[in-house]
């Protein structure tokens, strides 16, 4: 497999996590959010990957108003980039291992099309589509995506559109996520964000990841990151695999031991080590022809 010389670069921005308390740097209003957008464009992302976060508590929303103000914001701006918006809330079940039909606090588990009124709203560029359910850290934390649910967002989607970015946290999700290619419910090129490191998904294992390159469709395009200090190594691992990377904090709260980040210092680190290794930082544009997207209005 090539090194990819054309690397387009992802900041994920906030997600989703109980990080708002351990760094001043994680973006939490509306404000904030667009701000980081803009800082990580600056710094040489193509693409913004946006989650919203209720703005007094910090605590992870799927309210579509919260979602048209950042993206509001940020084209107001002007600024050239790819926007990206989440489709995965809504999919956390909380149950209680001694009764397991009991839902515990933390549970938001709503249908496939019940996660999608603000893509059906602001018509990003990309949203995502989570691609399979998981054991999501210990404990008993569940997302919860079924073939399904798949299969009905996917086509709304398609309807609408907008390109999926397919999240991959395990080899069987990509496996279904084939079969909605072979369905018809996936329109090329398929773009695709193999995550790894999450507990208990697929391990940030080098040759784990080069067996799930090896399972995608021909012609797809395809990032991967991996969590904390494997974050910036995993930038690295994927362009020698011919792949595309993301960064933020949404992965990562830091830049070295004890050294709180920046969206924007995120994305800095992933340019040097993108053109240490010869290869260059794609435009926005570009990153729009390699996925299939619409022109910039």
């Amino acid at each position: 497999m090539p090194v990819n010389q054309d690397v387009i670069i992802t900041c994920a921005l906030t997600g989703a996590g109980d990080t708002v308390g351990r760094s001043p740097h994680v973006p939490v209003t509306p404000e904030q959010i667009a701000a980081s957008a803009v800082e990580a464009a600056e710094a040489g992302a193509a693409v913004v990957h946006i989650h919203v976060r209720e703005p007094e508590t910090g605590a992870p929303s799927r309210d579509p108003r919260l979602y048209r103000q950042v993206v509001e914001r940020i084209r107001e701006t002007g600024t050239d980039v790819v926007i990206n918006l989440t489709a995965g809330m809504g999919g956390d079940l909380v149950i209680d291992p001694e009764a397991p039909l009991r839902q515990l606090p933390g549970t938001d588990l709503v249908s496939g099309l019940d996660r999608l009124p603000h893509v059906e709203e602001l018509l990003p560029d990309i949203c995502t589509l989570d691609c399979g359910s998981l054991n999501f850290g210990d404990g008993s934390n569940l997302y919860v995506s079924t073939p399904d649910m798949l299969r009905t967002g996917a086509k709304r989607i398609q309807e609408l559109g907008v390109r999926p970015e397919l999240e991959i946290f395990d080899t069987g999700q990509l496996w279904f996520a084939k079969q909605l290619l072979a369905e018809g419910l996936l329109d090329d090129p398929t773009v695709f964000q193999l995550c790894m490191g999450i507990p208990w998904g697929a391990p940030a294992d080098p040759g784990v990841l080069q067996s799930m390159v090896n399972m995608l469709p021909r012609g797809a395009q395809w990032a991967s990151f991996a969590l904390g200090r494997m974050q910036m190594p995993w930038v690295a691992q994927s362009i020698l695999l011919g792949g595309h990377v993301r960064v933020g904090l949404e992965d990562n709260l830091y830049l070295g031991k004890g050294v709180k980040a920046t969206n924007g210092q995120l994305v800095e680190r992933a340019v040097r080590i993108t053109e240490s290794l010869g290869s260059r930082v794609a435009t926005p544009d570009e990153a729009r022809e390699k996925l299939g997207l619409r022109p910039r209005s």
